[in-house]
């Protein structure tokens, strides 16, 4: 069966291999963890703001991206949407859904609770729903989520946090 590449996903990327999933789902199994880890470093980030404003934003963008998609990536499978919504998805990257859905599932999650695109892969909703149960502000999951800005791709989320600007 041939495989069609997601928006935020190079069309050079091989199919996903199931031990990739290992690290992301001990971050949702573990999401109250952190979401305090998250908490104490947005706290950080705003703490930051000035250091980050004196030395200018435009200059910090590169070196935290590659600090964030290192940490990100490894964590949550981060596709660098520049708009992070972990805190409010149960710790699962929704943007890790091959339809890109950031407001729930689609229509096709499958009796196991695997992906309808990719019967190999667990609904990044179903564990986004399971991590946001173990959550402190869980029923954040149920906010509606803004539409992805594409623009913002490859971004700092986190340069957005320290600003005050992300949400």
């Amino acid at each position: 069966m041939s495989r069609v590449p997601f928006a935020f996903e190079a069309s050079t990327k091989p199919p996903r291999d199931g031990s990739k999933f290992a690290l992301r789902f001990w971050a949702n199994r573990h999401a109250r963890g952190m979401e305090i880890t998250y908490s104490i470093v947005e706290s950080v980030l705003r703490g930051l703001a000035p250091v980050f404003k004196l030395i200018g934003y435009e200059r910090m963008e590169k070196p935290m991206v590659a600090v964030e998609k290192t940490i990100k990536s490894a964590l949550f499978d981060c596709r660098m949407c520049g708009q992070c919504i972990l805190s409010s998805t149960g710790m699962s990257c929704p943007m890790n859904c091959p339809k890109n859905l950031r407001n729930g599932p689609c229509g096709g999650v499958r009796a196991n609770g695997n992906c309808e695109v990719y019967a190999e892969m667990p609904c990044v909703w179903v564990k986004g729903w399971e991590g946001s149960r173990l959550m402190k502000e869980g029923d954040k999951i149920m906010d509606v989520q803004k539409p992805i800005d594409h623009r913002l791709k490859g971004r700092s989320s986190w340069l957005a946090v320290s600003q005050g600007a992300h949400e």
